[in-house]
């Protein structure tokens, strides 16, 4: 099933949490003169319009980067909010990156990018957005990719897991899939994002993730209303394997964004 389209979602307040995080770490990754691999599972279209009419039809960039913006919650100095505001300089002022861009603005030449989507539309806006940047774009199953290419050269690096979960199945394949990266690339960092619906479906993925007994494993929840009436997700995780030096800190800055609940 291949119905998935971020377009809907991008930039709610999920996307808040997990984009900032991922360009904390990346930019502090590419603190070190030394090459990195990227690798994404699930890379969607990587550019979006927030003016699209799938976008302004839930509200939820709206309630998310938008209300973020206006209010100036977050440092004009973060490297989140520096990559949103350059691929907005380029692409006009509703665009916004997905995880793909953040990721190709943030690293460097030296750096490798691997970016797998699957769904055929998302894939092909894919290569479109990534063009120049000198990211590879797979149609492929992300984990299928994921585990052909780990471990990486450069073996430094990390790898975002990030499905949409409308294959219930993933809940329980990606502990295994983790597991089994982990053993390929054991130096690789591993970033899983989930969301927290009211069914709490994931809390059996992260009670097998912690029988795996991954080294520094890292796990950040934030958690906010619905966005709208019978809306489901109620909050978003972050579960990271090998989580470097400077994460704390990296989180800390998120966590002003959402008031304790």
């Amino acid at each position: 099933m291949l119905s998935y389209q971020h377009i809907y979602h991008a930039g709610n307040a999920a996307d808040l949490q997990k984009h900032m995080l991922l360009a904390a770490v990346l930019s502090y990754l590419t603190q070190k003169d030394k090459p990195l691999s990227y690798l994404e599972t699930h890379s969607g279209r990587g550019l979006y319009m927030l003016d699209a009419p799938e976008a302004v039809k839930t509200g939820e960039a709206e309630a998310g980067i938008t209300a973020a913006l206006s209010r100036a919650a977050i440092p004009a100095d973060h490297p989140y909010a520096q990559a949103v505001s350059a691929i907005r300089a380029e692409h006009g002022p509703t665009a916004y990156p997905g995880s793909p861009m953040i990721a190709a603005h943030l690293l460097r030449p030296m750096d490798s990018i691997q970016l797998a989507e699957l769904h055929p539309r998302e894939h092909d806006a894919l290569r479109t957005a990534m063009r120049g940047t000198g990211a590879k774009v797979y149609k492929q199953d992300g984990f299928e990719l994921a585990q052909a290419m780990c471990p990486p050269s450069p073996r430094r690096g990390l790898c975002l897991i990030d499905p949409s979960y409308e294959v219930k199945e993933d809940y329980a394949r990606i502990p295994r899939e983790i597991a089994n990266l982990h053993r390929k690339w054991n130096v690789g960092i591993i970033a899983l994002w989930y969301p927290i619906l009211t069914s709490g479906a994931h809390k059996a993925m992260l009670t097998a993730l912690k029988s795996q007994n991954l080294p520094d494993a890292l796990i950040h929840e934030v958690h906010f209303p619905p966005v709208r009436e019978g809306h489901r997700m109620i909050g978003s995780g972050m579960y990271i394997v090998n989580a470097p030096w400077g994460t704390d800190d990296a989180i800390k800055q998120i966590d002003r964004l959402f008031p304790k609940r």
